[in-house]
């Protein structure tokens, strides 16, 4: 029963990661937030997501090795 909690944990906050770091859309009527000397706005996509949810698991999966082994 723990690892399944742990397991949705980790597949909670990966996913939840995803929400909370897309960039906002530009406001009505204005320029985009990063326009200007900063060049287009380009938002951070799913492989980032993805990327981190994937060290996140090899990361827990080595610790979990690690502790088994003691």
């Amino acid at each position: 029963m723990k690892k399944f909690l742990i397991l949705v944990a980790i597949v909670a906050t990966t996913f939840v990661a995803s929400d909370v770091w897309a960039q906002p859309d530009p406001p009505a009527g204005g320029s985009p937030p990063c326009g200007g000397p900063f060049g287009p706005v380009c938002p951070i996509d799913g492989g980032v997501s993805f990327l981190i949810g994937a060290g996140l698991l090899y990361g827990g999966k080595k610790a979990y090795d690690i502790g088994r082994r003691k």
